[in-house]
């Protein structure tokens, strides 16, 4: 059965009706004279961060740059919403990318900035840092124009790749590329810094969109991940269907019908996009949530059914940047996230990609205007909802809605080198460091379906941290030579779905522009292709202009899952386990069995069990163990029932202290069982002092002395 709206190819006659989207920018209407030719050293095509960043650089060595961008506004998700930095190690931000935030601390540190807010009374507001990591969007657009301006780099705005003789080539070089408007730009080097790669693409060059399967690199993240998803998923039962429980009344929008894939195995589909609003609670710099000219509340009946529920983390993702504004974010199983809606936009033509834009911004909107107005929302969630609005100061030419969808993945260009998951993890080594990332490798969800038993789940939200900072290989950001020898490609790099999850971070799109600039001013310079640039000769540039290519400080370990398969008896995990009371599932910790581990949220203590239940195969003694990843806020007395041939006995386990068995298990003592008699183990939250946690429990048949 499928949805009212399951991808956005239904929606293409809905949409085509709706006003024309704003976010993008128009071609110019009057084309210039076909001979309009532009020339420079360095075409770079998208003015997002890593597009000024890379001009900046490419100035600053003595060459003539030209940004491209085809929108009105320059520094992409930087500029466009995102001010709450996912910067992870900030150790490794270096070279201009780390200048930029300075530059944002310096528009800080004047008084005229603070028009809504004492800056005493903004926490990460610190006069006596280099840095501030957080800011309003018109801070880091203003910020990003002072480089053009300061470097007299030349912009030309509202300029669109023309996606059908837009890229000419003699041999295995780029020549020329073309505007629709006519425009065409010639140079030495070209740089594709946009977020869809469509220079990238129509330069010949091979990419992938979507999930490749977890075994093409050798990945246990990547693909399909039904078991996984963990994290923004429905905490309770709820009904995707248009009356409630009835199959036959047709699924509510955002919903699909189909076979949601195996777990580990590729697909098409692409994790979710969605605005980072920036609102305000300043009462005179608040504009009340618009509803959009199509609104239509039973988009939403999904999110009112699981409110009903009890579920209240609407404000979890509000986070607060200076003058009493927000980026706010996803959170949750049904928030800002518009799943499922995007699978058509990285190959699409820019119609296509408006109409998937218009259908974003419409779903947005018409999710704050019910948040705010509908009566099925909680009475406390609308009054709270209805202290906030799009602040008033920021994007003025847009009706104060941003300017820039996050586009999250698009293409991803396949060269010679591919980042992956054992690249991020240190297991395998990666060549040639051009700057290092940290942050989790981190999905959105991609895809809701409906489960076996009639309920609404997503899928494809991962995240997982690799463990500390990695390289980025240059290697990465150059084409097949056979492809292209002078276009680098920072933005749209050669990666899996799961690293790039990581990589796609603003900073670190700013830290490659920076160091595909450098490469590129190389290969002028010796008259070579990218791919032949000195390594040694990069890399000590680079470092003299304070890039930071490698990280010797302290790490966390890298995450590893415990296969039960590899455990010799009894393995019973969490999710085979009865519970009582509400439990949370995590993977935080750097070691557990299989997927994941549970823990209580150190609350209602004496309400929550655990219960793992196993049958022996055979009569005897058997060493009964608990695994639990130990923490110091975790309860130091956490009380476990064995039920064994001779009755029950409880125990206390310490779980602050690691297990003495991998670190991670306990043995809780040797117990006599029946073979074919249930036994049981059960975990009580009663009277602990701190977190309890369940994993698995592992029974061992106890060798018999000869």
């Amino acid at each position: 059965m499928r949805s009212w709206m399951p991808r956005i190819s239904f929606l293409l006659i809905a949409i085509v009706a709706f006003s024309p989207v704003t976010v993008s920018a128009k071609p110019k209407t009057e084309k210039p004279a076909e001979q309009t030719i532009k020339t420079a050293d360095f075409i770079i095509y998208g003015g997002t961060s890593a597009g000024v960043i890379a001009a900046v650089e490419a100035v600053r060595l003595g060459k003539t740059a030209i940004v491209i961008e085809p929108s009105q506004h320059l520094g992409g998700l930087s500029s466009g919403g995102l001010g709450w930095t996912d910067s992870g190690n900030k150790a490794v931000i270096g070279g201009i990318s780390r200048e930029f935030y300075e530059r944002i601390k310096d528009e800080y540190d004047k008084p005229e900035t603070w028009r809504w807010q004492d800056p005493e009374a903004y926490k990460r507001y610190k006069a006596d840092d280099s840095t501030i990591w957080v800011f309003e969007p018109h801070i880091a657009e203003k910020v990003f124009e002072d480089y053009i301006r300061e470097y007299k780099i030349p912009v030309y705005r509202g300029e669109r790749l023309d996606l059908e003789n837009g890229v000419t080539k003699e041999g295995h070089r780029i020549v020329e590329i073309r505007m629709e408007s006519g425009l065409r730009f010639r140079g030495k080097q070209f740089m594709d810094t946009t977020y869809e790669g469509d220079l990238m693409a129509k330069a010949g060059v091979p990419y992938t969109v979507g999930r490749e399967a977890a075994a093409k690199y050798g990945e246990s993240l990547n693909g399909v991940q039904k078991a996984r998803t963990v994290k923004h998923q429905f905490e309770s039962k709820v009904s995707p269907y248009v009356v409630p429980n009835d199959p036959s009344s047709g699924l509510l929008p955002g919903v699909h019908g189909d076979d949601p894939g195996e777990d580990g195995s590729a697909d098409h589909r692409v994790q979710a996009y969605c605005f980072r609003m920036c609102l305000s609670n300043h009462p005179e710099n608040r504009v009340p949530f618009p509803k959009p000219e199509n609104y239509d509340s039973v988009r939403y009946e999904l999110l009112a059914r699981y409110l009903a529920t009890g579920w209240k983390g609407v404000f979890n993702k509000f986070d607060v940047i200076p003058n009493r504004k927000t980026d706010t974010n996803n959170h949750g199983a049904f928030s800002t996230d518009n799943i499922g809606m995007n699978y058509d936009y990285p190959d699409g033509d820019y119609e296509l990609r408006e109409q998937i834009i218009q259908e974003h911004t419409d779903y947005q909107q018409g999710l704050m205007w019910f948040l705010a107005n509908d009566e099925r929302v909680p009475e406390d969630i609308r009054k709270q909802m209805n202290q906030w609005g799009l602040a008033k100061d920021e994007f003025l030419d847009n009706n104060h809605w941003p300017h820039q969808l996050y586009i999250r993945e698009a293409r991803r260009m396949v060269s010679d080198f591919v980042m992956t998951q054992p690249h991020l993890q240190r297991t395998k080594e990666t060549p040639d460091s051009v700057g290092m990332g940290s942050y989790n490798m981190d999905s959105h969800n991609v895809q809701r379906y409906v489960t076996p038993d009639g309920y609404a789940r997503n899928e494809g939200d991962i995240q997982v941290s690799p463990g500390g900072p990695y390289p980025v290989s240059y290697r990465a950001l150059c084409p097949p030579k056979s492809a292209c020898t002078n276009l680098l490609v920072p933005v749209c790099l050669s990666s899996s779905h799961m690293a790039y999850g990581s990589i796609r971070m603003e900073p670190v799109f700013m830290i490659l522009g920076h160091s595909a600039a450098a490469a590129a001013n190389q290969a002028i310079d010796r008259g070579i292709a990218v791919q032949d640039v000195s390594y040694d000769q990069l890399s000590k540039q680079l470092l003299e202009e304070g890039q930071v290519l490698e990280y010797d400080g302290p790490r966390r370990a890298a995450r590893m899952e415990i296969d039960p398969k590899t455990l010799k008896g009894i393995v019973i995990d969490n999710r085979q386990a009865k519970t009582t009371g509400e439990w949370t599932s995590s993977g935080a910790s750097p070691r557990y069995v299989s997927l994941d581990y549970i823990h209580d949220g150190n609350e209602a203590q004496g309400e929550k069990t655990v219960r793992f239940e196993f049958v022996v195969p055979n009569q005897g003694e058997y060493d009964v163990r608990l695994g639990y990843p130990s923490n110091g806020n975790r309860a130091s007395n956490v009380s476990v029932t064995i039920e064994h041939a001779h009755g029950t006995e409880t125990v206390s386990v310490n779980q602050k202290k690691r297990g003495t068995l991998s670190d991670l298990f306990v043995s809780l003592g040797a117990y006599e069982f029946t073979e074919g008699t249930p036994a049981s183990v059960t975990i009580s939250t009663a009277n602990a002092d701190g977190y309890v946690v369940a994993d698995a429990i592992w029974v061992v048949p106890v060798a018999k002395s000869k």
